[in-house]
């Protein structure tokens, strides 16, 4: 964990590069894949899962329900507090109906309609993300999409883990397919016996899930977002906690090895006693050899200023900023490139990631800068309507007209004229 202070500009633009994620074979495996799926179907599914994940032979769906008894009272407790907290944020952002009378009797309007069949991919290795489950069912629910197909891998014992299983329950969701890996984003791309083709695929994964979706593409099935190894940028000033910036750092170092934190500050005193307390607070925790190894791709990096923090923050454009300084609220209006925001010194990545409200799917990698993260829209499409009476014709009929002539376009001028003339 490298400690950089007021590094030249060549030498900061190295520092803040990403971890490369070896990529050698990774196309010639995906594509082996989807081909074995399209061809085989179930069958393939079986033989994948026992290929690349020792899984015992699987069932393609099961069902999810019951499975509460075997969580303890407090965790249940929290899966459907988070689940209300989730459910609120995501209800207020449906946009209701207005109609726009661009002149008289021209009248547009847009509406949204939920994208028939989404699939829904949840990690179930290391760390079985149930909070993705909430993350991306419970918005699909408000937008009223009419399939939902969901696939997670099967525990050690061919299983299915009880907190995502509660969780999709609380999702207002029965089944689920226990299938993982690449093999899981070929059949919701493709199809099988038992697993639906769906128009649109969410979730993250590993960089073999990451890159089946991106190959999804070439069969016309849309995705989240692009994505890659998880990251935070945290900002501070002199006056923040050390011991808070160090548990943020690690919470997200945790992740994975290829996992990136860097912090930005203007105090070469408070960098010190950050790196110091982050190797103190590693020693304690359960993945602490996978936040080590994240560790090597850390940076710490001390400028001139804030300000000057957050312009870099905006060119990395991170997955998720921490600001933690004094005057968080007065750096806000400059932040113009980050997935998640996380307001001064209490906010903590973490309460993003399970319950505050906002979606922890957030684009990686530097798309931030183009890309949202997912929310209710993300499982919508909005549709525009017009609707034209005599009046409104005869009021456009001849600036259209006048444009589809001066394109070489007669018949898109003959299908206005046809109507005017029948009005005269």
């Amino acid at each position: 964990m490298d400690i950089l202070v007021k590094p030249e500009a060549n030498e900061l633009r190295k520092a803040m590069q990403r971890p490369v994620v070896e990529q050698a074979n990774l196309e010639a495996t995906i594509k082996d894949v989807f081909d074995a799926v399209r061809e085989y179907g179930d069958e393939a599914l079986v033989l994948l899962g026992k290929k690349f994940d020792q899984c015992p032979a699987l069932k393609q769906k099961v069902s999810c329900m019951g499975y509460g008894s075997q969580l303890s009272p407090e965790l249940k407790s929290a899966i459907s507090k988070a689940s209300s907290n989730i459910r609120e944020f995501h209800a207020a952002q449906q946009s209701s109906k207005a109609v726009v009378e661009t002149m008289p009797g021209v009248e547009c309007w847009r509406e949204s309609v939920g994208i028939e069949k989404v699939g829904i991919y949840i990690p179930g290795g290391s760390a079985p993300l149930f909070s993705t489950v909430l993350m991306l069912a419970i918005p699909a629910d408000i937008a009223g999409c009419k399939e939902v197909v969901v696939c997670t891998p099967p525990n050690a014992e061919g299983g299915l883990n009880p907190a995502i299983a509660y969780a999709l329950e609380v999702s207002g969701l029965s089944e689920v397919n226990l299938v993982g890996g690449a093999q899981a984003i070929a059949a919701m791309t493709l199809g099988t016996e038992s697993i639906s083709a769906v128009n649109k695929l969410f979730g993250p994964g590993n960089q073999y899930v990451t890159y089946a979706k991106q190959y999804a593409q070439k069969y016309g099935v849309a995705i989240d977002m692009p994505a890659g190894p998880s990251e935070v940028l945290v900002i501070a000033d002199e006056l923040a906690n050390p011991e808070f910036i160090a548990a943020d750092l690690l919470s997200q170092a945790e992740h994975g090895e290829d996992s990136q934190v860097i912090l930005l500050t203007d105090s070469q005193e408070l960098a010190k006693k950050v790196k110091e307390v982050t190797y103190t607070q590693l020693e304690d925790l359960l993945r602490k050899e996978i936040a080590r190894e994240a560790l090597k791709f850390a940076r710490i990096i001390v400028l001139d200023s804030l300000n000057e923090c957050v312009q870099v923050s905006n060119q990395y454009a991170p997955e998720h900023l921490i600001i933690n300084t004094s005057n968080a609220d007065d750096l806000l209006a400059g932040i113009v490139n980050a997935g998640s925001v996380f307001v001064g010194p209490y906010s903590p990545e973490s309460v993003g990631d399970y319950a505050s409200g906002t979606n922890h799917t957030l684009p990686t990698n530097g798309y931030a800068r183009a890309y949202s993260g997912v929310n209710l829209a993300s499982f919508q499409k909005q549709i525009t309507f017009q609707k034209l009476s005599k009046k409104g014709i005869q009021n456009i009929g001849r600036i259209v007209e006048v444009m589809a002539e001066n394109e070489g376009l007669d018949a898109h001028k003959n299908a206005v004229t046809v109507r005017l003339n029948t009005l005269k």
